[in-house]
């Protein structure tokens, strides 16, 4: 079976893309990272795995049309079968969304569609939940709305801060994103009519956390 080709788009740290990397997953080939943030620490992931990389500072275009086009431009010159947003944080266009289609993901770190937007383990901690977590979706032009692919879900402890539980999260969050990217690699993962499909079958949710 042919390798997946892929990109990855970063704006910080960079962990999830870590995780990719040290997935190893003999079906996936990182093309490249491209990273709207000159300075974005998770470019020296990419680097010391031999991973070329790019950066497009969005602050240098006159527009957001204009950074959409220059970001296409380079990851269509990839030949990108998957593009994957790890801890990428621009707002995307939905023409740019629509290139992509079926092709572009994303990582949340919430029981999606609970808490979608920023400052999730604040809110999951404001809001009494007795449960948390990350989502993988597909990306669809509504923020953080896309159907779910998997999910990973962590209990709410009562002395829990917001960083005692984002740590949690993210641990979880470092596995279901190689599990994704693998399961689109071997072909079973798709987006048809807006549902998220796994082996033609609408994913079960019961079997997230990895048990089926």
């Amino acid at each position: 079976m042919d390798k997946l080709p892929l990109v990855v788009l970063i704006s910080g740290r960079g962990s999830n893309l870590k995780a990719i990397i040290d997935a190893a997953d003999p079906l996936v080939e990182i093309r490249a990272v491209i990273s709207n943030r000159p300075k974005a620490p998770g470019l020296a992931y990419a680097q010391q795995a031999g991973i070329a990389t790019e950066v497009l500072d969005h602050t240098e275009f006159e527009s957001r049309t204009a950074f959409e086009s220059a970001l296409k431009t380079r990851i269509d010159f990839y030949q990108a079968k998957l593009v994957v947003l790890a801890g990428f944080m621009r707002i995307l266009s939905p023409a740019f969304v629509a290139h992509y289609q079926g092709c572009l993901i994303n990582i949340h770190p919430s029981l999606l569609p609970a808490f979608k937007g920023l400052d999730t383990h604040k809110r999951a901690i404001a809001a009494g939940v007795k449960e948390h977590g990350a989502s993988v979706h597909f990306v669809t032009e509504d923020l953080d709305a896309g159907p779910v692919i998997i999910q990973a879900r962590v209990p709410v402890y009562s002395n829990d801060d917001e960083n005692s539980l984002a740590a949690r999260v993210l641990k979880e969050e470092h596995r279901i994103y190689p599990q994704a990217i693998h399961w689109f690699a071997e072909g079973r993962l798709e987006l048809k009519q807006n549902l998220a499909l796994l082996d033609g079958k609408l994913i079960d949710r019961r079997k997230d956390n990895g048990n089926g």
